[in-house]
């Protein structure tokens, strides 16, 4: 089986042709990241997203994962222009996983409202929704005979731009620790979904400000290479193989970023995460065999 992973897509409205007012005082400040460049890195990101999306609709690819921050600034025309680059997927449940970023609750009103579920919100649909523990999370889909898609929530809403730390809380770590023992995902590979990353690219955790609060109670959940934590947030694509005691690790990095754009293609066989190679949008039909990347 294969699974194609993206993140941070990071569609970006037209905040010019946008009132103020509604804007709030949290996007006002954030836009000198608009002004410092990131508007032009991801001008292109609607065409990115639904090319990537089109590759996971490719004969070899049975699922894609989308590890958060499909907006900038959760502003519903955001969510909008993410739905529509998905296409067939936004309602594709058994093709199809998404989970939220820390760009899709950036206000506690769109935080409140649900505007991320009211988009996505059948792709966080359960098989076994008897370890729900925190809204919609842990939810986990069963993928053919082989795999298993589990979403998890670090997402919070930031006190104040800038402060992008993130956690997953005691609730939804219970679920999880008792979903990964249900004997229905005995013999299947489990690839877990989260926005913060557990650890950087060299391997060690993030600053307090940006990574993920409870990385060590994540993974001694997950020992072995049966397993893989799948992440965003950083802006760096990399993979971390497995050890006796932890899991896989792929950072997705930025997929429709200039310059950047990319995704993961993951191999499961036997039950097992047996490898990764990074790929282009549109390259062509991802069929080659699935080498390991340090």
């Amino acid at each position: 089986m294969r699974f194609l992973h993206c993140s941070d897509v990071h569609m970006t409205a037209d905040y010019a042709a946008l009132p103020l007012g509604p804007l709030g005082w949290r996007r006002w400040l954030a836009m000198f990241e608009q002004w410092g460049g990131r508007r032009k890195a991801f001008a292109h990101a609607p065409e990115t997203f639904a090319a990537i999306a089109r590759d996971s609709l490719r004969p070899g690819v049975d699922h894609l994962i989308v590890t958060g921050d499909l907006t900038q600034y959760a502003l519903e025309p955001e969510f909008v222009l993410a739905r529509q680059a998905l296409g067939p997927l936004a309602d594709m449940p058994s093709r199809c996983t998404v989970i939220p970023g820390n760009h899709d609750v950036f206000t506690p009103g769109s935080h409140r409202t649900g505007r991320f579920a009211r988009h996505f919100g059948a792709l966080m649909e359960s098989d076994l929704p008897e370890y729900q523990r925190e809204g919609a999370f842990p939810f986990v889909r069963l993928v053919g005979e082989e795999a298993a898609v589990v979403g998890l929530s670090s997402a919070r809403v930031p006190p104040v731009p800038g402060l992008a730390h993130g956690h997953i809380g005691a609730a939804q770590l219970q679920g999880l620790a008792g979903l990964v023992k249900d004997p229905r995902l005995a013999g299947r590979a489990v690839l877990v979904g989260v926005h913060h990353a557990p650890f950087t690219a060299r391997g060690r955790a993030d600053h307090r400000f940006h990574g993920l609060k409870d990385a060590q109670a994540l993974l001694s959940l997950l020992p072995g290479p049966r397993f893989a934590v799948l992440h965003g947030h950083i802006h760096r694509r990399y993979h971390h193989p497995a050890t006796a005691e932890r899991p896989h690790v792929f950072g997705a990095g930025s997929s429709t970023q200039a310059g950047r754009e990319g995704y993961w293609l993951i191999e499961v066989e036997g039950g097992q995460v047996t490898g990764g190679r990074m790929a282009l949008p549109g390259e062509g039909e991802p069929d080659a065999p699935a080498a390991l990347h340090a």
